[in-house]
């Protein structure tokens, strides 16, 4: 399932060199996850109540243009890996400028965190089957499971 989400770069994503700062980036990214989530039937009220929630073990940046103050970008999301329990998925974000060129990709490994054992766990079946609609990659990788 396709997904993207658009945004305005605001005065709070600006850098000291008058572009959108790397950490704005980051915060865009798990933006476009949580929306994601929330519209598939997993608001965060449900991981409160599951007690259960993303963690990220890892983020890379690549950049290839400049976002200035007050540009339109669009952010998607794609599924880059996954373990076959969902324990351990990558996700991508690639956002675009309004001409619809690159401007920056975010991929993110993240697992499933038990908020109550503070250990890594696979996603009830409900999530795991939200996750298995994003749409992949063209570079998907199967991904080893976090779980032991």
């Amino acid at each position: 399932m396709w997904f993207t989400k658009t945004f305005v770069a605001g005065w709070g994503d600006m850098d000291f060199n008058s572009h959108m700062r790397n950490t704005a980036y980051l915060d865009r990214a798990a933006d476009v996850r949580m929306m994601y989530f929330a519209e598939h039937g997993f608001p965060m009220a449900e991981f409160m109540r599951l007690r259960i929630g993303p963690v990220i073990r890892r983020d890379e940046i690549e950049y290839f243009r400049e976002v200035h103050l007050l540009e339109e970008i669009e952010a998607d999301l794609l599924m880059a890996g996954m373990a076959a329990d969902g324990s351990r998925f990558l996700l991508r974000n690639r956002f675009t400028n309004r001409d619809s060129k690159p401007v920056a990709t975010v991929t993110s490994m993240i697992g499933w965190l038990d908020l109550s054992a503070r250990k890594l766990v696979a996603p009830p079946h409900e999530l795991l089957t939200i996750l298995r609609d994003v749409s992949r990659a063209e570079d998907f990788e199967e991904l080893p499971s976090s779980v032991r």
